[in-house]
């Protein structure tokens, strides 16, 4: 049995538990409530035919911040910048919201107006990349991009407490721009909805794509001296600098679909499926999740 001091130690503790058990549910409670909706998951399995595509172009794509997207055929689709229309709105709210006390009524109500514009930022992006993507992978059978390491791309620029970083608030407005796109999603979503439609993605390296003429094949940094236009330092061809971009893309997307190279002309092999052998309609299973 214990004693009085160790009696009074217990009931501490189990008082301390229930204090933490109901703060954490009522915090749960808080973000359900903010969140002002519910998602239910439902997973099915079938048997699909592997589709066939509809259509037979290929295309490739270069992206960027000024455009979204830009096709080797000339036409473009516009930057959303979801973020970057509701940013100052956002930093408005936020700074109510850190004024207030944490936790309290005013707090969570400011909180709740936050995450709406979070909420409505991203529907907007999903929106957008969702509409693009099926649109390419319904008219392509073949789509060529750059393979970016968009993670890299978007690091941060501070540096360290030794060594400062360089030029860092046009690196930090940068890396806002470039997670603005959503470049990830679009990949990914791009992928999986050509499979659906029976086409291929063609990730090809992304160095020099730029800064290569089409006319002669000269390289060179000073080819591109500005973010638009392209012109030739050799032969003097002059072009849109996404657009040259993008039929690169598309050239080195042919030389990984026909020879399994990398696709820069080096010859370095990848693993790629012929183009040339047909592929039977099989049977296979896939798995779908629907949100609502």
């Amino acid at each position: 049995m214990p004693d009085g001091e160790q009696q009074r130690d217990m009931r501490r503790f189990a008082g301390a538990c229930r204090f933490v058990y109901n703060k954490a549910l009522a915090l749960q409670k808080t973000n359900y409530e903010a969140g002002g909706k519910w998602f239910a998951s439902i997973q099915t399995e079938r048997e699909v035919e592997q589709p066939i595509p509809a259509a037979t172009s290929a295309i490739g794509i270069d992206r960027g911040i000024t455009r979204f997207a830009t096709m080797s055929d000339g036409s473009f689709i516009a930057s959303l910048n979801s973020f970057k229309k509701h940013e100052q709105r956002l930093a408005r709210y936020q700074r109510r919201m850190s004024c207030k006390v944490k936790f309290s009524k005013n707090w969570n109500k400011a909180k709740r107006k936050v995450q709406k514009i979070h909420t409505h930022i991203g529907n907007a992006r999903q929106d957008f990349l969702h509409k693009a993507t099926t649109a390419i992978s319904q008219n392509h059978a073949m789509v060529a991009i750059k393979d970016l390491q968009v993670g890299n791309m978007s690091k941060s620029s501070k540096g360290t407490t030794d060594t400062s970083g360089k030029n860092v608030a046009a690196k930090s407005g940068l890396n806002k721009a470039i997670l603005d796109q959503g470049w990830g999603k679009f990949r990914r979503q791009l992928e999986y909805k050509l499979n659906w439609n029976g086409g291929m993605l063609i990730p090809v390296p992304a160095h020099y794509t730029s800064q290569t003429c089409l006319a002669c094949g000269h390289i060179a940094k000073e080819n591109r001296l500005t973010q638009a236009r392209f012109a030739c330092v050799d032969c003097g061809h002059e072009e849109n600098a996404d657009v040259v971009g993008a039929m690169n893309v598309l050239a080195r997307g042919y030389r990984v679909a026909a020879c399994g190279e990398d696709g820069s002309g080096r010859g370095r092999k990848t693993p790629t499926k012929p183009a040339s052998v047909k592929q039977e309609p099989t049977k296979v299973t896939t798995r779908e999740v629907t949100h609502v």
